[in-house]
């Protein structure tokens, strides 16, 4: 029986470790028979529940495995039986539509043993010691309740230790004392025995501080898993890659600049808010060779039509000059007096910048799309693929996709997915500088009279 690890992920991020795999943002049975044929040992089913509520989350995530369960019976019935590796992939600073999802899979794919939540996330500095999430800033280990993420304003958390953390968010139905712990010289040692011991999907907390940690620990659940042991994953993109076991990307990182199309200057579509986008956005636009277009989301409301026509006309007139628009929205987050009326909110400035990217100009070299639910709505709406396959990453964390050669606007055009809260300061900048053509005569023409304001 073949092994086939089947992610679903709440936005298109979890990708930024792997390569070679598909991306479906589509889980209709035809689609996820694609996935499950496919050679890679492992797919993604792009949910993107994490710019949901959690009604429409819980449905979302019902239909996935609904359909999931059907198409693994027909792979069967066909001759071909797969034994899944069941992952919810989600954010490496514990934000996400927990423990609604697990508690969905586990109800529609289940049962299962254990449920583990493995957010550690080396390449944009997650780590677990103690079972304490901790975030690295500027080499020095915070608890990450104590940064920014935690105050987010639909998944804040008061607690980085992940025994708390889980008793809050399911409200105390899983108890802290309850949680299973597995700390750091268990994970490098032998805890096969454990895991064979796990039964009634026991909540259990996994530390790990560098990739080898995750990749012994990852053997070890397979052992079990091969003796009949049923587990399900809550976790970032680091456990995927010590499951996937891959060799080192076809296209190294600093040869990326080989998909764009044709030499052309390429586009920035940013949507995430947090502060290190920010900052990373300030460090990209001293670049020269890009201009900005800032989207004033106070119009979304009351002019967006004539909104997206000045921002197409604008990132048109500056992909015709030898530039490279960033488009931008407003950097403050407004408040809201519900967590529905922020997601009614993000979903109209989505689908703007959705309008904008269909009409981009046809000869784009490149696009780097900023933030996790910013790039799910680009890969699924603006793009309107249905799947697309992951090239390797062009940063760490930040994976680059391809569209396919048919595309009717962007055939083989490459895409970059950034997630929000990655990389320093000046790494968004280094992506542009990785795919940008030769920028001699547009750094010339790069003065304020070519920047416009949407």
């Amino acid at each position: 029986m073949n092994t086939k690890i089947i992610v679903i992920d709440d936005d298109p991020t979890g990708s930024q470790t792997v390569h070679g795999c598909l991306l479906l943002t589509r889980w209709n049975a035809d689609t996820l028979l694609e996935g499950l044929r496919d050679d890679s040992p492992l797919f993604f089913i792009l949910s993107n529940t994490r710019g949901m509520d959690p009604g429409d989350a819980a449905r979302v995530t019902r239909e996935i495995c609904g359909n999931l369960r059907a198409a693994l019976s027909l792979h069967a019935s066909q001759g071909q039986n797969i034994q899944p590796i069941i992952v919810s992939r989600s954010d490496s600073t514990l934000r996400g539509h927990y423990p609604v999802e697990t508690d969905i899979i586990a109800d529609t794919l289940g049962p299962f043993d254990a449920h583990f939540l493995v957010p550690a996330f080396f390449e944009g500095g997650r780590i677990t010691r103690d079972s304490t999430h901790f975030l690295m800033v500027e080499g020095r280990p915070v608890p990450v309740h104590e940064t920014e993420f935690a105050c987010d304003s639909v998944f804040g958390y008061r607690h980085g230790y992940l025994p708390d953390y889980v008793e809050e968010k399911t409200r105390g139905r899983i108890r802290a004392e309850d949680v299973q712990r597995f700390l750091l010289d268990e994970v490098r040692g032998n805890c096969l025995p454990r895991l064979l011991a796990l039964r009634a999907n026991t909540c259990c907390v996994v530390d790990a501080e560098y990739q080898i940690d995750l990749d012994r620990f990852a053997a070890q659940l397979k052992a079990a898993a091969a003796q009949g042991k049923r587990f399900l994953f809550r976790s970032a993109a680091s456990l995927l890659t010590a499951f996937a076991d891959l060799p080192p990307q076809p296209v190294a990182t600093e040869h990326m600049s080989r998909f764009v199309r044709n030499g052309k200057p390429g586009a920035v579509i940013i949507g995430s808010h947090v502060n290190k986008t920010t900052l990373q956005l300030e460090s990209l636009l001293r670049e020269s060779g890009t201009a900005p277009l800032e989207i004033d989301v106070d119009r979304v409301s009351i002019e967006r039509d004539a909104l997206v026509k000045e921002t197409v006309a604008a990132a048109c007139h500056l992909h015709d000059t030898g530039l490279t628009p960033v488009i931008f929205t407003s950097r403050i987050e407004r408040p809201f007096a519900t967590e529905r009326e922020r997601i009614d909110f993000g979903t109209r400035v989505s689908a703007t910048l959705m309008d904008i990217v269909r009409q981009l100009p046809e000869t784009l070299g490149f696009l780097i799309s900023k933030g996790g639910i910013t790039s799910n709505d680009v890969l699924s709406s603006g793009l309107e693929l249905r799947l697309s396959r992951v090239l390797g990453q062009i940063a760490p964390g930040c994976s680059v996709v391809k569209c396919p050669g048919d595309h009717a606007r962007f055939p083989n055009m490459p895409v970059v997915i950034f997630p929000g809260n990655v990389g320093d300061e000046k790494t968004l900048a280094r992506v542009f500088r990785t795919l940008s053509p030769d920028v001699g005569e547009a750094a010339i023409r790069s003065d304020s009279s070519l920047t416009a304001r949407a």
